[in-house]
């Protein structure tokens, strides 16, 4: 004889949901049974376990219970609809978690925080905006940085782009030269020629005076951000060699 109605443990064995599910989506109005039994057990129909189907369905699609609640009130073609758009924002939270994922990648195999790209979807402002506002509240009163930002103003999207990748590759290959010479004094000369190569890279955009390059010495120093990046090249505190080979090269190049 052909089976019309099941019971919960027969629902749970077709499909592999629990019994405290079924419960709860009875409670919520999202999945009543086909009738109840003369003994008070739930019985459901074999169009109950198709809805059941839908419903599972559309709870892997990452669709809130109460939006699976309104779209099972819709017809197929109304269903499909929304689904459609459902789509459409799939698509864009999977972009997302590959930015994160290819983010969280390059952070784990060593890359700078101020190079990845992580928050260039959010409404949170990119790590390299940050950094530049940050600098103008810190610096922005100073000649110096009033130079920096007029040379910058002059360059399109593109050449800011590069010049931050390039300023950050070079910034990243002499702090590794440093680190290589860390058992050198900071005054000597081999140390003090890669200060000097380090400020030519300072002043692709401005002029450095003794002044700011005191500031970025002591930034490098005290700023645990920065300290945390320079010393990731060393297993020493080369943030404070870096401070002292700039204090000893301002000390004498007046």
């Amino acid at each position: 004889m052909e089976k019309h109605f099941f019971t919960v443990k027969e629902i749970v064995l077709i499909t592999g949901v629990t019994a405290r599910t079924l419960h709860f989506y009875d409670k919520i109005d999202l999945l009543k049974p086909n009738r109840l039994s003369n003994n008070g057990y739930r019985a459901y129909s074999r169009e109950d376990l198709e809805s059941l189907r839908t419903i599972l369905f559309l709870k892997e699609m990452d669709i809130s219970l109460k939006d699976i609640s309104d779209i099972m009130q819709l017809s197929k073609s109304e269903q499909r609809q929304i689904l459609k758009l459902h789509y459409q924002r799939l698509l864009v939270k999977q972009q997302r978690l590959g930015a994160i994922i290819t983010a969280l990648e390059d952070y784990v195999s060593g890359k700078d925080i101020f190079k990845l790209d992580i928050f260039n979807s959010s409404p949170i402002l990119p790590l390299q905006e940050q950094y530049t506002r940050e600098a103008k509240m810190v610096f922005g009163e100073t000649d110096k940085y009033k130079e920096y930002e007029k040379n910058i103003e002059k360059l399109s999207d593109k050449e800011k782009e590069n010049l931050y990748d390039e300023f950050g590759n070079n910034m990243e290959k002499i702090f590794k030269k440093l680190a290589e010479q860390i058992h050198k004094l900071p005054s000597s000369k081999d140390i003090q020629k890669l200060i000097v190569e380090w400020k030519s890279y300072l002043e692709q955009t401005m002029t450095c005076d003794t002044e700011i390059l005191k500031c970025i010495a002591y930034t490098y120093k005290s700023d645990k951000r920065w300290k945390d990046y320079i010393n990731q090249f060393s297993d020493g505190d080369l943030s404070e060699f870096v401070y002292q080979a700039i204090m000893h090269y301002c000390k004498t190049s007046r």
